[in-house]
């Protein structure tokens, strides 16, 4: 009884996505840097690995912002979907975050089976 009590509080618990999310930890100050008391991309960012920033529900990557319109958590499973637009197109985007622990998530996309990058957060 006590273990189902225990399962039910971690599975309820939401993880906190707010902040920059970079593919390497020890790369976060080549990706990102702060500004005006925000986190924006670094210059020559690109050249250092993938990375973005959540702040709310908005995604902010180098070629695009997105709002995401719905999320859905089950367990350490997070299923988002997202209204994506770059300077040339916009398009819905779905895609799934594994919570490994509060700094690190493993993002997938249910089109590409197989294909999940792990991302670390960045502290500023």
């Amino acid at each position: 009884m006590l273990g189902s009590s225990i399962f039910s509080v971690a599975e309820a618990r939401a993880i906190e996505l707010t902040g920059a999310w970079a593919g390497h930890a020890d790369l976060c100050s080549q990706v990102f840097t702060k500004k005006d008391g925000g986190v924006v991309y670094a210059e020559f960012s690109e050249l250092f690995g993938s990375g973005f920033i959540i702040d709310g529900d908005r995604i902010r990557g180098r070629a695009a912002t997105c709002t995401i319109k719905s999320r859905k958590q089950e367990g350490d499973r997070i299923e988002l979907s997202a209204a994506c637009a770059s300077s040339i197109m916009t398009q819905d985007v779905r895609f799934n975050l594994k919570i490994i622990d509060d700094d690190t998530i493993s993002r997938s996309f249910p089109e590409i089976a197989g294909m999940s990058l792990n991302y670390t957060r960045c502290k500023f």
